[in-house]
């Protein structure tokens, strides 16, 4: 092994811990990717994971000034097809093995920017946000799973887009009380008026949540073998956890935090499996 090959495999291995490290939930979805591909996806999620901590966690620091920076590095490392990053050496990987569009990685970083000037959303700044934050990553995956195959990326992207929106809507649902209280944002344009959700305006999120989820599924069922029942799980348990919000009064939502425990997260695991192989998606 050369030292290039070490430090790209370095690389590689810190996007993975970070992916461990932050979620559980993405990292068990992972496990159920093709071993070709995972690195690819580790490198995402770093990348994307270190871009929020930026605008979610340093407020101590000059976030404007670190985003800006971030994002130089991102594209200078992307253009050298090296960093002294380790994250974003890993990323730039991502991006030039499967030709990830700039405009996606651009429009992803606008997003994280608009967490540092913008506190409420307007229907259309919260369109173009989840767009950024959320849509672009599921492009980005296609790409990956796909394997530069353009017929299938396009065939894919609308409903990788759609599933990215509801993953990402659905943690905006949980993260109420840290995102307002903690942060002092507020996402859901319905919420602008009384800075409160209220079991109507919840009623409203639900809808659009889950016809978000109904167009995601059917992309699901198009993937290739190499990625369909990872992506699969990841749609269960946030299903599983879209389901408990439901259920939760839209008070308590306001007042805490809602999780999946580990437990039940794998014990989706074999029900999952059985559906993906039978084909019977729901």
């Amino acid at each position: 092994m050369t030292n290039h090959e070490i430090y790209n495999d370095i690389a590689k291995k810190i996007s993975e811990v970070t992916t461990k490290k932050y979620s559980t939930s993405f990292s068990l979805g992972i496990n159920f990717f093709s071993p070709d591909i995972r690195p690819s996806i580790y490198g995402i999620y770093g990348f994307v994971r270190f871009a929020d901590e930026i605008v979610d966690t340093f407020f101590e620091q000059d976030q404007e000034k670190l985003i800006i920076d971030f994002e130089n590095e991102t594209l200078l490392s992307i253009d050298r097809k090296f960093s002294s990053n380790p994250i974003l050496h890993s990323f730039q990987m991502v991006v030039n093995d499967h030709k990830i569009p700039i405009d996606l990685i651009k429009s992803f970083l606008k997003s994280m920017k608009m967490d540092i000037y913008q506190e409420t959303h307007s229907e259309d700044s919260y369109n173009n946000y989840i767009y950024g934050s959320a849509e672009v990553i599921g492009i980005m995956c296609i790409y990956v799973f796909c394997k530069g195959n353009s017929e299938n990326i396009e065939e894919l992207k609308d409903s990788a887009q759609k599933l990215g929106a509801a993953f990402q809507k659905v943690n905006f649902l949980r993260d109420l009380k840290d995102d307002y209280k903690g942060k002092g944002r507020i996402y859901f344009p319905e919420l602008n008026k009384n800075k409160v959700l209220d079991n109507d305006s919840k009623i409203l999120i639900q809808k659009e949540i889950e016809n978000d989820f109904n167009e995601g599924i059917k992309g699901i069922k198009r993937l290739p073998n190499n990625s369909r029942l990872g992506v699969y799980l990841a749609y269960r348990y946030f299903r599983v956890l879209f389901n408990k919000l439901k259920k939760t009064d839209a008070k308590e939502i306001m007042e805490k935090r809602l999780r999946i425990n580990n437990f039940r997260k794998v014990s989706l695991i074999p029900m999952t499996y059985l559906r993906e192989k039978t084909g019977q998606f729901i």
